[in-house]
């Protein structure tokens, strides 16, 4: 018998719009990024949302998807630097081992902060995800966006996570990434049914929900495309990075369902 598709699912909150009204027969996999990233490129999976730089990383072994990403357009809430001191005086970072993306954009726009342990004392940490979430609420200590840090500094989307699936590719992969684009329009389109139903999941207001994700976009069109390029060749001037891989992408006959005001 034929193992169904396996298909990666972040374990934040910001997976809901492409998630919560997605119909399939494949197999959801869940877990942090650092998690997926290992999965996909050990070929785990089957198709997954994968850090930026880690495909980059793989890039030899990888088809991008050419209409999913998850980016934003200044700041994005759920990426985090927590810290008394002002940004610039951060000499040391306890960066979070959930995320290869996150650690490598600190890199470039703190690039005097040395990174250290998680668990290890420092000037400031880095958090990602429903835990970035939850320190907004319950941390008065300021917060540094690195969406919106990254925007200052380039005026591009940041790309913090592609989605790939291993080359060659199995049978049903093109039919699951429309799927999540059907998912993400249907969600999309009851905006306070998707922030009430992802709020009874994980536990956030709904309101906070809807703000949040009116943050995060999901095309992987020519401006995105532009900003994870940017991202990358900053990771090489770092050492994060060897080259910029060039984009290979998945072939799909059909047209981008994320399109218009219906494209985040």
């Amino acid at each position: 018998m034929t193992r169904p598709l396996q298909l990666g699912r972040i374990s934040y909150v910001n997976m809901a719009p492409l998630f919560e009204r997605l119909e399939t027969s494949a197999t959801e996999v869940t877990g942090v990024p650092t998690d997926l990233n290992a999965k996909l490129c050990s070929g785990e999976l089957d198709l997954a949302p994968i850090s930026s730089i880690e495909w980059a990383r793989h890039a030899g072994q990888l088809l991008l998807l050419p209409r999913l990403c998850v980016s934003s357009e200044g700041a994005v809430d759920s990426i985090q630097i927590v810290s008394k001191k002002p940004a610039e005086h951060i000499r040391t970072l306890a960066a979070t081992p959930e995320s290869a993306t996150s650690t490598v954009l600190a890199r470039i726009l703190l690039p005097h902060a040395q990174h250290v342990p998680f668990e290890g004392d420092a000037d400031a940490r880095l958090l990602i995800g429903d835990a970035a979430l939850r320190s907004t609420f319950d941390d008065p200590t300021p917060h540094y966006d690195l969406g919106r840090l990254w925007q200052e500094r380039t005026g591009l989307p940041m790309v913090y996570a592609v989605f790939a699936t291993p080359a060659p590719p199995r049978a049903g992969v093109v039919e699951l990434e429309n799927a999540l684009l059907e998912s993400h329009r249907a969600a999309r389109a009851e905006p306070e049914d998707l922030a009430r139903e992802a709020s009874a999941r994980h536990g956030y207001p709904a309101g906070f929900l809807a703000r949040y994700f009116e943050k995060l976009r999901y095309r992987f069109e020519a401006r995105e495309r532009a900003g994870l390029m940017a991202f990358l060749e900053l990771a090489c001037e770092v050492g994060e990075l060897e080259s910029v891989p060039d984009l290979q992408f998945l072939e799909v006959d059909a047209q981008p369902l994320l399109a218009g005001s219906d494209a985040q």
